[in-house]
This record gives structure tokens, sequence and C-alpha cells, in this order.
């Protein structure tokens, strides 16, 4: 009869843990096997990291730099390839590796005999099987096999061995007769173009904000969740739609607001299922007769324009008013000079900023009451009250928070690399500046920690509190994620006027051409200075302008390359490999249709951060400290065996 690995003689809350582990390990052997492998392990070459920042809704760019994986799987092709493949092989070959399914479904429908279909499968899976061989030995067995296509994982390593003494043409041959026979040969060659890609880069690590001016963040966020091994910096404009997707009034109003701006409808009401028609009424009633000059959307789009912008001031206007009260519910904000629709003379049609007046170029403010401007009217109640509803009843807006919430962070340590979105909040003289959370002041590390339990519990138990600090997030003067004085909307809208349009950042980004600075950044975060590189997003780098996304100091570097086409159609990948860091630089993308008809490509220009003088392994990872650890309680366990502190058990094999 079999047995647990229990110690019957002296229980001790150690051997309660290492009982849990004796299920996976039941004996010496087992727990010894695996420290060997695990040792191993430590040897093999680094996984690549691939960091992306600021997507804000370019969704199909994004899927081909990860399908290309930024650029660095065209070469490892030609390099394999160039002796047996042609030119146009190469490329029909790349083409099926960035959109094998794609691809495949094009092929489906030109080769028709099935002695076709076997011809092209045979062709592509043999080259297929040699990448897949080169990228497979990169990783170790368990974590590459993980990734296979559970259906046919027992295939493809079958397949790996071929060709072999053994293992000649009539051994794929069968495979294959059989696969086009039951129609799945070309499926087979669409899963190893996935499992290729899949493998080419071990972690993408996007280091936020995911939404705002793209066309579809929702598509941003389907195909995430497609990838195997994905984790999320929070940015700004993420914290505002989580605040959104939970209910937060002004959050929502925010969110709507850019989204007409920018044309964006399409993630809301086809993407999200947030219909518009509130907002519409609202402005074809209250403001039928606005010529919201100075609200005119960019682009066009199916609804015409002067009804967008009326759209779009009608719940600028309700934000505002929002805002207001929200700062007033958290003087510790002391926010109190942000608080702009009482400072609005009406009937002079002026405003005070910052002691300031100035003339409004807009003065028609139908839903304002002068005697009491913070409150809604109640048509902007009524509209406000059903896009609510929509947002917080958005079951894939829900899902796709969840997603990002339980696969996100802070900041992120990887490879002597300190990865957080936008600043560590400062003043003039370098110290790090506090924010009252949870009553107490935290600044440097300490801000952001206390930070992502905020988070976590808001998603949870969407309190009042809570939902306020996420807008708090998206725009406040010492916020990590925003890194500014404040954001001057309702000056920009109102005021001809630039001067109050101005917003002033932090002195972060000015320190971090300081190598000194730089170092008590990389401190506080528990970074070996002497190695340490600081990786932010957030301010995009004027490319065209010929500004360094590199700073002075050789220690900080900002990815924020202007992804989306609103802000200038580059971008950046910092790709973290065995033997440098280096930095691709991404233009414009035309669209799928073409990369499959006319093979076009994102080639990026490729920037040396850093290269070092023998490549890194495993073990001078953070996973490898990972694998550390858990080789440490196995030791333990293998004592605890040996001592007969634990009864050992034979393992079960599989029939």
């Amino acid at each position: 009869m079999q047995t647990t690995s229990h110690s019957f003689k002296r229980p001790k809350a150690d051997l309660s843990i290492l009982e849990l582990l004796a299920l996976q390990f039941p004996n010496a052997d087992a727990a010894i096997a695996e420290t060997a492998r695990l040792a191993a392990v430590q040897t093999l070459p680094k996984g690549v990291v691939h960091v992306i920042s600021d997507i804000h809704g370019e969704d199909k760019k994004l899927q081909h730099v990860i399908n290309n994986a930024s650029g660095t799987l065209r070469p490892l092709v030609e390099d394999m390839f160039a002796g047996s493949m042609t030119g146009p092989e190469l490329e029909e070959f790349l083409k099926l590796t960035f959109y094998p399914a794609e691809v495949t479904k094009r092929v489906g429908e030109t080769l028709t005999q099935p002695e076709e279909i076997r011809t092209y499968s045979l062709r592509m899976l043999m080259s297929q099987l040699e990448l897949l061989r080169y990228l497979v030995s990169n990783f170790s067995l368990r974590l590459a096999t993980n990734l296979f296509p559970a259906e046919y994982r027992e295939l493809l390593l079958e397949m790996m061995h071929a060709p072999s003494t053994e293992r000649g043409p009539e051994f794929i041959g069968a495979i294959l007769d059989e696969l086009v026979r039951r129609g799945k040969a070309l499926h087979l060659v669409h899963l190893l173009g996935r499992l290729i890609r899949n493998l080419a880069v071990d972690e993408l690590i996007i280091a936020g904000d995911l939404w705002d001016r793209g066309p579809r963040g929702d598509r941003v966020m389907d195909y995430l969740q497609l990838q195997p091994n994905v984790e999320f910096i929070w940015g700004n404009h993420d914290m505002l739609w989580l605040a959104a997707s939970l209910g937060h009034e002004a959050a929502i109003c925010t969110v709507l607001r850019v989204s007409l701006r920018y044309r964006r409808i399409g993630q809301l009401d086809e993407g999200y299922s947030v219909p518009l028609t509130p907002l519409e009424n609202l402005a074809r009633t209250v403001y039928a007769d606005d010529p919201a000059e100075f609200f005119m959307p960019k682009g066009q789009g199916m609804r015409p324009n002067e009804v967008v912008a009326r759209m779009q001031k009608a719940v600028a206007i309700i934000q505002f008013k929002l805002e207001g009260q929200m700062i007033e519910r958290n003087p510790h904000w002391e926010l109190e000079h942000r608080r702009l629709m009482h400072r609005i003379n009406f009937q002079e049609g002026t405003i005070e900023i910052d002691g300031q007046t100035y003339a409004l170029r807009d003065t028609n403010f139908p839903t304002v009451d002068p005697e009491n401007p913070y409150q809604l009217s109640e048509e902007e109640s009524a509209c406000l009250h059903r896009l609510k509803h929509s947002f917080l009843n958005s079951q894939k807006l829900r899902e796709q928070m969840r997603y990002m919430v339980g696969h996100g962070s802070m900041y992120l340590k990887r490879d002597d690399c300190l990865i957080f979105h936008g600043c560590v909040p400062v003043d003039e003289e370098g110290n790090f500046l506090p924010v009252t959370i949870d009553q107490k002041s935290v600044a440097g590390r300490a801000m952001f920690e206390e930070i992502e339990t905020v988070v976590r519990r808001a998603f949870v138990n969407s309190e009042q509190a809570d939902l306020d600090f996420l807008w708090y997030l998206w725009s406040g003067p010492r916020s990590p994620l925003f890194g500014k004085d404040r954001i001057a909307t309702l000056e920009r809208d109102f005021i001809a006027d630039k001067k109050p349009h101005h917003e002033t950042k932090n002195t972060y980004f000015t320190l971090i051409h300081e190598t000194e600075f730089c170092d008590k950044v990389l401190l506080e975060f528990g970074m070996e200075p002497d190695c340490g590189l600081i990786v932010n997003g957030h301010v995009p780098v004027k490319v065209e302008a010929g500004e360094s996304p590199l700073k002075r100091s050789g220690k900080a570097i900002t990815i924020d390359g202007a992804f989306s086409e609103a802000y200038g159609d580059y971008g950046y990948t910092l790709v973290l490999e065995t033997d440098r860091i280096v930095l691709a630089q991404h233009s414009h993308f035309e669209s799928v249709e073409a990369a499959i008809r006319d093979g076009v490509d994102i080639i990026p220009h490729v920037q040396n951060i850093r290269v070092f003088d023998s490549p890194r392994r495993t073990r001078d990872t953070e996973r490898g400290q990972r694998i550390g650890f858990r080789m440490e309680m196995l030791e333990r366990l293998i004592e605890a065996y040996q001592e007969n502190r634990l009864h050992e058990r034979p393992v079960v094999s599989r029939p």
C-alpha cells in the first residue's frame, strides 16, 4: 500500500514544507536527479528578454514586432539557410515564420491536391525542424517542451530526432502521409511556425501604456494574452483604463475624451461593448448648436466631425467637474490649485490659473451652474450613469484588466536592468519625494511596492479611495507613472495663450544624465551600481530630432520610441541577449496584408548598449536565483530522506 512521505516521529514546521516538495520528488534519487538537472540548466545561455514600452494601441505594429522577434529572427534564418535556400525561398520561409496562421491558410486555398500539400509541408517542416532544434538547444528541455502544443508534443519530440541512422525519409514520410490524409499537414506547419516564434523570445516585458492614441488597445491585449511568457510594468495610461474598468467616473470620462479626440471609438463599442449612444445623445441635445471648434477630432470616421467634437467637449466638462469633486475629497494630495471650474469668471469669459487671469477662447458652458460649477446637470448624470454601467459590465475589459494586474508590477529587475515605466519622483537635489499611501509617507522603492498593494486591492474591492488613487497614478504630480506637475487638459482646450499649457517634468528626467544620481536609484532598488542600467519609457525620444535614448551617464536609457503613429511611428525594443544588450529601433509598419503579400518587414536599426566579455548564463539571472533557491530546498529534502525524517516512496511510472 502506498504511504505518504510524512514523518510520524518528530513533526516539525520545516518538515511540513518539505512534505509538499516530497509530493513531486518522493524519494532521494528523484530529488538528486532533479538537482543534477537544475545544476546543468544553470550552465545554459540565459534566455533572451525583449522589453517594449508605450505601445499605445498600435495592435498591428505590435503583432509584427512580436512575430519577427523585434527583428532578431530574420538574421538567424538568413545565417542558418543562406547556403541552402535561394533568396525567394528565404522570403517565403520568413513569411511563414512571421505569420504561420495566415500563410498556411492562403496555401491551403491555393494548393488543392494532396501531393502538392505533402511536397510543400515536407519542404517547410524540414527547415522548421532544423530551426527548432537550434532554438530548443538554448532552453532546458522541460521548459522548451512545455511550449510545445500539447496534442502534438510527443509527435514533435519524435520528429526532432529525425533524420538519423534509423529515422530516414521513410520515418518523416509516414508521419506526413497520415497528416495529409487527415487534412492536418498544414496545421502542423502552422503550429511549428508559432512554436518557433515563441521560442525565439524567452520573456516579453511590456513597460507600460497599452492604451490610448492608437486604434485598438483591446487587440493589443488580445495578442499579448496569446504570448507564452509576458510580464507587464504598469504605466499611467494603464492605471487610467483600470480605474475606468472599475467604475471610477473621472477615469471613465478621461478614457472617453481621449478616445474621441483621436477617433479611437472602435475599441470601445466594438472591442469592449461600450456604446457611446448616451454621450452622443447629450451632444446632439444639450450641445446641439455648439461649434466646438477647439475639440475637432484627429482623423476621419463615420460620425460627422462636429458631432464627435461636441461629444468630446461634453465629456470633458463632466471630467473637469468630477476631478474637482475628487480633489476636494482628497486634500492630502494638495491639489486644490487644480480645481479649476470655480475659477472661471462666466460673465467676463476668463479663468484664473496660478494667480494669473487668462481669456477663454470658448465660453459656452450649457451644463455648468456658476453657483455650483462642480455639480453635474441632470442630463450629464443620466449619461454618466449609463456609460458607467457599460464599463462595469464589459466582460472583456474586466478579463483583460485581471490579466494585466495578475501579470503586472511597478518595476522588474532583469539581467542588471532596473525596468519601470516613468520615474522615481525626486526634488531638485535628487532626494526621493514621498507620497501618502494608507496614512503612510513612502518614497523611492517603498513607494513602488506600496502602490502595487493598492492596485491589487483596488481590483478586488473597488473602494472609492483606492480608485481615486488609481486616478492619481494617472496624472498626480508625485506619481512615478506620470512625473509632471500637472496635466493641462482644460488649459489646452479653452485657453489660446500657450503659457498655461506648459507641464513641468520632474527633476528625475534631468538627473538621470548624471552618474551619481543613477547609482543612487540603482542602490535604492537593490541593484549593483557598477553594472546596473535604468530602463524606463513614458517620455518619447525625439528620434527625428536626433535625440539619443541613452543618457549621458550611460546608466539610463529611455525606450519610448514613439511606437504609436500619433506620436511618431517609430518604437524601440530593448533586447537582453546572452552576450550583449541591444536597442532595436522600429519604423513604420504597413500592414499584415503587405507583410504576407509582399514580404514587407520592419528591419530595425540595431545599436549596442552593452557588450559583455563572456556570454551570461542562466545562473547569472533572476531565473538562476530562483533555481538556486529550489536547489537549496531539494538539498534539505535529500537530507531529510537520508536521515529518515521523511519516508521515501517509489516513483509511480506512467503506464
